[in-house]
């Protein structure tokens, strides 16, 4: 697939026409990530806008301990890098490959060009930040009122909404090699804690753990964890 066919299937270009779109297109720039490379470092000061093509990434920040906090982890078509748009800040967060991934980057200053010619893209850019706020705003909210099993539930259900593979008599595989550390970076908590929690379910029968494989068994019984 093109760079051009790519874009337009991506939601922040919605209502771009051809012409626009191949404007887009000569700013793009493609390039192929490792797993395990770094492709913006928290603190540096921000120059792009990064669309994922393929793969899978993780934003974290690092905590005065040295620890992982992971912000989020995002796949096909999900765009990062977005919140210093405009105000030519520095990198909120690290972004690191969490597999094999070709990321495509547009230049904050070319994209606010466009931007600017382009009332759609505009909106549309708008209701990108407002999701992330929104987004930000129940993190912080989950972290006040639940537990540490609560989270590592809702956690679960949710990456296993995004990346999970269905396999045999229902169960759902979890396609994304997360280590326990960074299962804990996501939850907010320390991977003895989610260790704990990940035995209780187990015992439960609400899950299964093979090595890093993640096989949800039972999505109900998990669920019921956020009604305790």
């Amino acid at each position: 697939m093109s760079i051009i066919e790519y874009l337009k299937k991506i939601p922040l270009f919605e209502g771009m026409n051809y012409e626009e779109l191949q404007k887009l297109e000569k700013i793009t720039k493609e390039r192929s990530y490792k797993k395990g490379s770094t492709i913006i470092i928290e603190g540096e000061k921000s120059e792009n806008v990064f669309i994922i093509k393929t793969g899978k990434v993780k934003i974290f920040k690092t905590s005065n301990d040295g620890r992982e906090i992971i912000l989020d982890i995002k796949g096909k078509s999900k765009i990062f890098a977005e919140v210093t748009l405009f105000d030519g800040g520095k990198n909120p967060a690290t972004v690191v490959a969490i597999e094999s991934s070709v990321i495509l980057s547009i230049s904050n200053e070319d994209l606010e060009n466009i931007i600017r010619e382009n009332p759609d893209m505009a909106l549309n850019i708008i209701k990108v930040l407002n999701k992330r706020l929104k987004d930000a705003q129940s993190r912080i909210k989950n972290m006040a009122i639940n537990d540490t099993y609560v989270r590592t539930a809702q956690a679960l259900l949710k990456l296993i909404d995004k990346y999970g593979t269905e396999i045999e008599d229902g169960a759902m595989e979890l396609t994304l090699n997360l280590t326990r550390e960074e299962l804990a970076g996501l939850v907010g908590t320390s991977r003895e804690t989610v260790s704990r929690a990940i035995s209780q379910f187990s015992k439960e029968k609400a899950i299964k753990i093979i090595g890093r494989r993640i096989i949800i068994l039972d999505k109900n019984k998990l669920s019921k964890w956020l009604n305790q």
